[in-house]
């Protein structure tokens, strides 16, 4: 007899669809076929059954700035996007979790506080080479670094990395086996574009798209590039969002560098044609491209040159959202609707298969980081897996939303899926008449060195 046993769903399998029972015993999955006995059934209802979804990038902000999002409210709101792991990125958090000491306060914050299983990102900064081997020792899955301005200037605030100690960090993580993941943006050209365009009193939507431009991207793709190739360290590339950036990733691959690519939500189903009227809700770095650049990152996709998606989660409290395109802060909230959103418009809307989604949603992760339990739907494997409903429509609403700061750019957005149950472990934390479970269950995820 099995602890738990799914029934009447469309299990999403690495390379089919099946109609079937899944057990789960003790939180990890013991049986893919025919379940004759269970302590507690769940009936599916002709659903699909996806593995959960693992998202690597969000931004929490505990401790330091917990008012933008916690551990708590921001767990809840990935449980309801279907989402059972994630790994957080080094900031927004104050302080930064750029050495032990800091690492050691975002895990006793943690460990209480997440509905969802978790893991953490190290950062490489100007100012931390000599905390990054201890770090690389230590709980953390991999690290990250900025390759253009970032930081407000706080003490214990991250900041960007300069090329010569981004090639020494990239030394040190090659020897350590540690993946480095970049937001790649050139910075002497985004500073200096945008000093122009303030100095000429150009404060809008236009004028901040102005300052970054595809070509930054690019730029910084290849000088990380070319480290990677001269270090042997393995990288991967956050939140790409152009064409232009993807075709050097490509070539990088064939050269057999160790490299990967991510890209988010946001970058497929808005345009730069819509910021000014999206307002700095919208506003992230990279920007939004334009529609013609939109189709060119679609086809990257479809074509399978972006490794995964992740949603590049970063609130922080509605007042940071005011001001011109300079001064608000940038950055999306979203990580509730990764999945649903990309499901509707990648399989429904373009055909992409369920497998493939699958694999872009999390296996390709799991398998990236080493996380061995997770991502796929397979006996041994960690019951991890949320429902999705293909055939009904929601209008998002912002009294859906968990975040601490309930507020996105998603709001109002009719989506033709919707996830309705999500199991981490064996164990349900959100259900769509019942809201998300009330006790934390969400462990530390162990990384495979």
């Amino acid at each position: 007899m099995v602890d738990l046993r799914i029934c009447g769903g469309r299990v999403v399998l690495h390379d089919r669809i099946l109609e079937t029972d899944i057990g789960m015993t003790n939180g990890v999955i013991e049986t893919i076929g025919v379940v004759h006995s269970a302590a507690k059934t769940i009936d599916a209802k002709g659903q699909l059954v996806f593995p959960g979804g693992i998202d690597t990038h969000v931004h929490f902000s505990e401790p330091g700035r917990t008012e933008w999002e916690g551990f708590k409210t921001g767990s809840q709101a990935l449980a309801a996007g279907g989402v059972t792991t994630y790994v957080e990125m080094p900031l927004n958090a104050l302080p930064a979790t750029t050495n032990i000491d800091n690492l050691q306060l975002k895990l006793n914050r943690a460990k209480t506080k997440n509905l969802v299983d978790y893991s953490f990102y190290g950062g490489l900064t100007s100012e931390n080479l000599a905390d990054i081997e201890a770090l690389a020792d230590r709980e953390v899955i991999a690290f990250k670094c900025f390759l253009s301005t970032c930081g407000s200037g706080q003490p214990g605030d991250f900041s960007n990395v300069d090329d010569a100690t981004l090639k020494k960090g990239m030394e040190i993580l090659a020897r350590k086996g540690k993946i480095l993941c970049l937001h790649a943006e050139d910075a002497s050209l985004t500073d200096r574009l945008e000093m122009e365009l303030i100095s000429e009193g150009k404060k809008d939507a236009q004028a901040f798209l102005a300052s970054r431009p595809i070509e930054a991207e690019v730029l910084a793709v290849k000088k990380a590039i070319a480290y990677s190739r001269e270090t042997g360290c393995a990288i991967h590339f956050v939140h790409i969002s152009s064409a232009e950036a993807i075709a050097e990733i490509q070539q990088a691959k064939r050269e057999r560098l160790d490299v990967t690519v991510e890209s988010c939500p946001h970058y497929f189903v808005f345009s730069a044609e819509e910021l000014p009227k999206l307002g700095t809700l919208a506003k992230c770095q990279p920007p939004l491209r334009k529609k013609e650049d939109v189709s060119k990152l679609w086809d990257c996709l479809l074509r399978g040159e972006i490794d995964w998606l992740t949603s590049d989660h970063s609130p922080c409290t509605i007042d940071l959202k005011e001001g011109d395109f300079f001064t608000a802060w940038g950055g999306i909230t979203g990580c509730q609707n990764t999945i649903d959103i990309m499901y509707d418009e990648a399989v429904k809307k373009r055909g992409m298969s369920a497998s493939a989604f699958a694999k872009l949603i999390a296996t390709t992760p799991t398998k990236r980081f080493n996380l061995e339990q997770k991502g796929e739907l397979a006996v041994g494997k960690d019951a991890d897996l949320f429902f999705l409903d293909d055939t009904t429509s929601y209008t998002l609403q912002q009294e859906d939303l968990y975040y601490k700061n309930p507020y996105s750019p998603y709001v109002g957005r009719t989506i033709a899926c919707r996830v309705t149950k999500t199991i981490v472990r064996g164990q349900v934390v959100y259900d769509v008449e019942k809201g998300c479970r009330k006790e934390t269950v969400g462990k530390l995820v162990k990384v495979l060195n």
